[in-house]
C-alpha cells in the first residue's frame, strides 16, 4: 500500500456521484423528511467506487485540482475516500479537507434547518467524519490539518471547531498557488499560518491551474473562472475572469473518459459567458465548446447560467436553440439541466443588489427577462433549478409579493424553484441565527406557491425525463414516494393554517 504525505478528503455528502444525477445532491442539504435517514442518504449520497487503496474513481473537481497541483510539484498526495483515511493517518504529514458547506450555514442547508429545526444531513455527515478517532490519532503523530474549499469562511464563525479539531491552517479562496507553499512548509517543519485569504490579485493564472489527474464527480469540467455581473451578494465577482482554452478542456475530458465517465457537467458561474465580450455571449466559442464536449460525453448538463444571458443569446443569435441541437442530435439525451439564479421578482430589489444581473436589459425589466428566459428554456427542454433569496436586509413585504407574482407567472414552464434564506455572514457571531428565523405571512405564501409549483413539475420531470432505464427504478420509486409523502404533509400544514385563521 502506498504512503501518502498529503491525503485529501471530505465527507460522504460530497464524496459521491448522487447516482450520476448531480441535482439529487440538493437532498443532502436537508434533513431526512418522511423516509428513514439511511434511505435519504442512499438517495442523496451513495458510496462511490474506490480502488484497492481507497482512492475514489470519481472525486469532487476542486479537490482534483489541489491533488493535481501537489502531484505536479513533486509532492506525494492523493484523494482518499473518507472510509479509508484510517489507513493513512498514522503516517500522513497532512490531512486536507474541502467542502461546499462545512457547517450547513450556506443556502440551501440553512433554509432547510431554519424551516424544519432539524440538522441537515450534510452537517451531520461532516461532524461524523471529523469526530473519527483516526484523525485524533493522526494529530498525535504530528499530522497537520488544512481546511479549504468554497465554505472555508464558515470556520471563522466556529472557532470552537477550529480548536476542537486542531486545524492548523484555513485557506480561503482559490488554492492552487497557496497549497504548494504550505506543503513545503509542512515538510520543512515550519510553523504554518492560521489563516490565508486569497484575494482577487493573488488568484492563480490559467498557467497555474493544473489538469486533473483522476475522474471528477459526474464528469464535471471547469471551463472558466470568475463572473462580470458584480452582484452584491456573490463572492465570485471578486475574482478575475479566466477562460480555459479548448485544448485544456479536452485534456480533462480525456481524463474522465479514461476513468469510465460518459456523462458530464460543464461548469462555470455562467456557462454562456465562455468566450464572451464583457457580459455579451458570443456564438463561436460556445458552439465549439459544446461540439468538443459532446465528442466525449453522451449527455451533458450546465452547472449555472444567467437568465439575462439565456434571453440575450437566443434573441440575438438563436444561440440556445443552436446549442441544444448539438446537445440532442446524437439521441443520447432529450433534456439539459442547469441551475439559474432568479434571486427576486422585485424590480426595486433587483436594482438595489444586482443592477448588472439583468444586463444588457434594464433592471426595470428584470421580471420580464426571467419569464422570457424560462420560456426559452422550456421550449428547448432545458430544466432549470431556479434559486431565490429570501430575507435580504433590504427586503420588504411588497418585495416578497412581487416574487410570489413571478412564481405564478413561471407556472407554465418546466422547472424546480428553490427559495433560500439570505446568509448574513457577519451575523454568525450568533451562529444559530437560522434556527430562530421567523417567516412572515408573505414568506409562508411564497413557500406554499413554490412547493406546489415544484411538486407539479417534479412529477412531470421524473415521468418524462429523469431516471430512464431499469437501473434507476429503485431511485425513481423512492423519489415518487417522497413526493407523495411531501404532498400529504403539505395538505396537513395548509389545513392547520386555515384552521388557525378561522379561529
Amino acid at each position: 500500500m502506498p504512503n501518502y504525505d498529503f491525503i485529501i478528503t471530505t465527507d460522504r455528502c460530497l464524496m459521491t456521484n448522487h447516482h450520476h444525477k448531480e441535482f439529487l445532491g440538493f437532498l443532502g442539504t436537508g434533513p431526512a423528511i418522511g423516509i428513514p435517514e439511511k434511505v435519504w442518504k442512499w438517495l442523496a449520497c451513495p458510496k462511490v467506487k474506490v480502488d484497492e487503496y481507497g482512492r475514489p474513481i470519481e472525486a469532487p473537481y476542486g479537490m482534483r485540482k489541489i491533488e493535481a497541483k501537489l502531484i505536479d510539484e513533486g509532492f506525494n498526495a492523493a484523494i482518499i475516500d473518507p472510509d479509508y483515511i484510517g489507513k493513512y493517518t498514522p503516517t500522513a504529514k497532512a490531512l486536507l479537507f474541502s467542502h461546499h458547506d462545512y457547517f450547513a450555514f450556506g443556502p440551501p442547508s440553512s433554509t432547510w434547518w431554519g424551516i424544519t429545526k432539524k440538522e441537515p444531513v450534510n452537517y451531520k455527515s461532516f461532524q461524523e467524519l471529523i469526530n473519527r478517532p483516526e484523525i485524533t490519532e493522526g494529530k498525535k503523530h504530528g499530522m497537520k490539518i488544512l481546511v479549504g474549499g468554497p465554505s472555508t469562511w464558515q470556520w471563522l464563525w466556529r472557532e470552537d471547531m477550529i480548536e476542537k479539531l486542531g486545524v492548523n491552517t484555513l485557506v480561503d479562496g482559490e488554492g492552487e498557488k497557496v497549497i504548494v507553499k504550505l506543503a513545503q512548509m509542512i515538510l520543512d517543519g515550519e510553523e504554518l499560518p492560521k489563516y490565508i485569504y486569497v484575494s482577487g490579485d493573488d488568484v492563480p493564472s490559467i498557467e497555474d491551474i493544473p489538469d486533473i489527474k483522476g475522474g471528477s464527480v459526474n464528469g464535471l469540467i471547469e471551463i472558466m473562472r470568475g463572473c462580470a455581473r458584480s452582484c452584491r451578494f456573490c463572492s465570485v465577482t471578486l475574482r478575475p475572469t479566466r477562460y480555459y482554452p479548448l485544448d485544456k478542456i479536452e485534456r480533462e475530458l480525456q481524463v474522465n473518459v479514461k476513468a469510465g465517465i460518459k456523462h458530464g457537467v460543464i461548469h462555470s458561474d455562467d456557462v454562456l459567458f465562455y468566450g464572451a465580450v464583457g457580459i455579451l455571449p458570443k456564438p463561436e466559442p460556445l458552439i465549439k465548446l459544446h461540439q468538443l464536449v459532446k465528442k466525449y460525453y453522451k449527455t451533458i448538463a450546465w452547472s449555472h447560467a444567467s437568465l439575462a444571458a439565456i434571453r440575450y443569446s437566443e434573441e440575438k443569435y438563436g444561440l440556445v436553440s443552436k446549442l441544444m441541437e448539438i446537445v440532442y442530435q446524437d439521441g443520447n439525451q432529450n433534456y439539459l439541466g442547469v441551475e439559474v439564479g432568479i434571486e427576486t421578482g422585485s424590480v426595486r430589489l433587483a436594482k438595489e443588489i444586482m443592477p448588472a444581473k439583468s444586463a444588457p436589459y434594464k433592471p426595470e425589466n428584470y421580471p420580464e427577462t426571467v419569464e422570457e428566459a424560462f420560456k426559452i428554456m422550456h421550449e428547448n427542454h432545458i430544466i432549470p433549478a431556479g434559486t431565490m433569496i429570501v430575507g435580504l436586509p433590504e427586503e420588504t413585504e411588497d418585495d416578497v409579493y412581487r416574487t410570489i407574482e413571478l412564481v405564478d407567472n413561471l407556472r407554465p414552464y418546466r422547472s424546480i424553484l428553490v427559495p433560500m434564506f439570505f446568509v448574513p455572514m457577519g451575523y454568525f457571531k450568533n451562529k444559530d441565527w437560522f434556527t430562530r428565523v421567523k417567516l412572515n405571512d408573505a414568506h409562508i405564501e411564497l413557500y406554499k406557491k413554490v412547493f406546489w409549483h415544484d411538486v407539479y413539475w417534479a412529477e412531470d420531470i421524473i415521468n418524462k425525463f429523469y431516471m430512464k432505464g431499469p437501473l434507476y427504478y429503485p431511485v425513481k420509486l423512492t423519489l415518487k414516494l417522497f413526493l407523495s409523502i411531501a404532498k400529504r404533509k403539505m395538505k396537513q400544514v395548509e389545513a392547520m393554517l386555515e384552521s388557525k385563521l378561522r379561529q
